[in-house]
């Protein structure tokens, strides 16, 4: 079973930061990749993301191409390996932690967790049944399938903003139907929601069920629009926040709060638990942004190097 100084679990941008800055400072690294309940590829969340104009350096580019940027820049190390292998379970040994994948077992001297976030699903009627067929999570990744087509986006966030602009690129007609009165994106997308010819918001409204035999075909809401509960779609994209992938750390006796966010000490990204950091989506940070959670990663990484060079003299 190999060895490693540093085992980040999750590949996105914050657990490839950490896994190159790792190896900047002599440290072994492995970067498994793959969680459950999780279908994002190597360079996590931002890869979903149409155009990034917020991460210093670069003036606007796609979050695909972000995120293979960092994926890039990890692999350039020698001492980096990313690999796309799911983590079922990890355990605290006498000199480490035992990391178990669906493929092998690797012992970790530390242990970075940066395993972020799922998206959350619309629990009612049909939903579960025509995933894939109509009812999606990613924008970004879907939308070019529904040119011309009638679309709806359900939440009001800034990301559901963001999510019905890149649709409105490419369907006919685009829906925001959100639970309460008024949307809430950054001043800059609702301004640019209000502008668009093809989106159209229904506030106070909910989905009741969603209908298709083979795909959606349409939805029922909970109160009449143009006069009728049902509305006629050819799919819906549900944006109604994440769901913390905190469960690994959990059963590793990491301490989280009521939101099940990893609690770190925000100077040094460690967790309770001796050797176990955390960086990114996963944790208790307030302001969460591909940046923040980079530069939390890389002091997990620092820290880490700091640990391994504590308990070196101390054995």
């Amino acid at each position: 079973m190999e060895t490693y100084d540093f085992i980040v679990i999750g590949a996105g941008g914050s657990g490839l930061a950490g896994a190159m800055y790792a190896a900047r400072l002599g440290l072994k690294t492995l970067v498994l990749g793959k969680m459950s309940g999780s279908e994002l590829p190597v360079g996590g969340v931002i890869t979903t993301t149409d155009i990034v104009e917020n991460y210093p350096g670069f003036k606007s580019l796609s979050g695909i191409e972000l995120g293979k940027k960092f994926e890039e820049h990890a692999r350039a190390y020698d001492l980096v390996e990313i690999k796309t292998e799911e983590v079922l379970e990890v355990q605290k040994i006498k000199k480490g932690f035992l990391v178990e994948t669906k493929k092998s077992e690797y012992s970790g001297k530390t242990i970075l967790f940066a395993t972020g976030t799922k998206w959350k699903k619309l629990g009612v009627s049909g939903a579960k049944e025509l995933e894939n067929k109509g009812v999606n999570y990613c924008a970004l990744c879907d939308g070019p399938l529904y040119k011309n087509k009638i679309v709806s986006v359900v939440g009001g966030s800034d990301s559901a903003a963001k999510d019905a602009l890149v649709l409105a690129k490419h369907a006919k007609k685009v829906y925001i139907i959100y639970r309460s009165e008024k949307i809430h994106p950054e001043p800059v997308n609702l301004e640019k929601i209000k502008n668009s010819k093809n989106i159209e918001i229904i506030n106070n409204t909910n989905i009741k069920e969603i209908y298709g035999k083979e795909k959606v075909e349409e939805v029922v809401l909970d109160k009449k629009y143009n006069e009728s509960n049902i509305l006629k779609l050819d799919a819906v994209f549900v944006v109604i926040g994440h769901e913390i992938l905190s469960e690994l750390a959990i059963k590793l006796g990491v301490k989280v709060n009521l939101h099940k966010e990893i609690m770190i000490n925000h100077k040094t990204s460690e967790t309770n638990v001796p050797g176990v950091f955390a960086a990114g989506d996963v944790t208790d940070k307030s302001f969460k942004q591909l940046i923040t959670g980079v530069a939390d990663a890389c002091t997990a990484a620092y820290s880490a190097y700091e640990f391994l060079g504590k308990e070196k003299i101390e054995s």
